[in-house]
């Protein structure tokens, strides 16, 4: 599946950008402490670009997140399932449940973004960063990204159906087959 692998490496190199904007946004709030308190300096844009900062972050590692199975779920069941319903779970919540309210936020996104581009938005407060447009065109863009975040589990799902063995698909089996090996 060269298309699942394609994105996987679009999905770690983003997620390796995520990193970086932390680290910047480190070393912003860094400087913009160190000129608060030790210089009685202070900036609105880079503190408006804190927020952009962890914005931009935030909004992408949802997707990078999601690839990697990192999102925080209620386990009480899942972790008792079979290989074969973790996957329909997963692809299941995938497109039934994450897929549509990622295309309305794409829909509605593009718009936001479009009106602070047509009106050449800028902060409101004297000093802020100009360009709106730029930190709201971050909704619509990150949410294709989940898009293709969530094409990747798909298919990686849709792989582990492929490669479990139907011995291995329930639970009862696969407590059968503890059982043998343990004797």
């Amino acid at each position: 599946m060269q298309v699942k692998h394609s994105l996987s490496k679009l999905i770690d190199y983003v997620g390796a950008i995520c990193g970086l904007l932390m680290v910047l946004m480190l070393l912003n709030v860094f400087y913009d402490v160190i000129m608060r308190y030790l210089f009685d300096d202070v900036s609105i844009g880079m503190q408006e670009l804190e927020w952009h900062l962890f914005a931009a972050m935030f909004m992408f590692g949802i997707g990078y997140t999601l690839k990697e199975d990192g999102h925080v779920r209620v386990d009480v069941f899942y972790d008792n399932f079979s290989p074969t319903v973790k996957a329909w779970v997963n692809i299941l919540g995938s497109v039934l449940l994450a897929l549509p309210i990622t295309l309305l936020i794409i829909y509605y996104g593009y718009g936001y973004a479009f009106e602070a581009y047509e009106m050449n938005e800028g902060s409101a407060d004297p000093g802020g960063l100009p360009h709106r447009w730029i930190i709201r065109s971050v909704i619509p863009l990150s949410s294709v990204f989940v898009v293709l975040c969530l094409l990747q589990v798909v298919l990686t799902q849709i792989t582990i159906l492929i490669d479990t063995p139907k011995d291995q698909s329930s639970p009862q089996s696969r407590s059968e087959s503890s059982a043998k090996e343990e004797v």
